[in-house]
This record gives structure tokens, C-alpha cells and sequence, in this order.
């Protein structure tokens, strides 16, 4: 399975931008597609995830002052194999490199495993 992240770039403090993951190989409709972000010198961390049957999921984003829930939205066109990540009044703590990932399990209550597969990420910089 191969995922491929683009859309990424560089937005004003604010402003919007909306993330594509496309998968080739594997069943798509059934994966449930997360999002993970990597600032630098930071762990990874995660974003959301939905699930096979479209329901959304938000981290904490513990690194950050303005909770990702109810800016950023995500969904899937699974007949274009591809999940997206739509982020809106975004500000300069979401700078990152955004990471697709294939396969999560849960939840298990609130938590969320990572899957087996990964894009190699697409770098998203918020900056006037």
C-alpha cells in the first residue's frame, strides 16, 4: 500500500488549506485513513482520523493552543481512494510536516493505533 500526501505550501496566519492523501494498493474503503503532524524537534503527533465508515476523530494536540477540533475537517472520497484534510483559520503552531496513515485501529475508547502504512508527508508552514 503507498500513500501520497499533497496540497501542502505556505498560508497566511488564518488563512485555510486543504491536504490529499491517495492510496494505491490495499482496499481503501476499508481503512481508517489518520492524520499525524511533525513540527521540528517535536514527536510526531495526532491530528484525526475517519474511519472506514466516515466517522472523525481529533487529538489533543497537546503542543498547541488552539485544539485542531472544530478548525480542521476531515473526510474521504473513496471512490477516488483518497482521504483529506481540510484546515481552516490555521496560525503558525500548525506548521508541520503532515503525515497520512493507513490502517489505524480503534478506537479503543478515545485512543486511536497508528497503522502500518505512511506517506513521506507534505510540508504545510503557516507564516506571514
Amino acid at each position: 500500500v503507498q500513500l501520497v500526501e499533497s496540497g501542502g505550501g505556505l498560508v497566511q496566519p488564518g488563512g485555510s488549506l486543504t491536504l490529499s492523501c491517495t492510496t494505491s494498493g490495499g482496499t481503501f474503503s476499508q481503512y481508517n485513513i489518520g492524520w499525524f503532524r511533525q513540527a521540528p524537534g517535536k514527536e510526531r503527533e495526532f491530528v484525526g482520523v475517519i474511519s472506514a465508515n466516515g466517522d472523525t476523530a481529533f487529538g489533543a494536540t497537546p503542543g498547541s493552543t488552539a485544539p485542531v477540533k472544530g478548525r480542521f475537517t476531515i473526510s474521504r472520497d473513496n471512490a477516488k481512494n483518497t482521504a483529506y484534510l481540510q484546515m481552516n483559520n490555521m496560525n503558525p503552531e500548525d506548521t508541520a510536516v503532515y503525515h497520512c496513515n493507513a490502517d489505524m485501529k480503534g478506537p479503543y475508547g478515545n485512543t486511536w493505533l497508528r497503522g502500518r502504512y505512511w506517506g513521506q508527508g507534505t510540508q504545510v508552514t503557516v507564516s506571514s
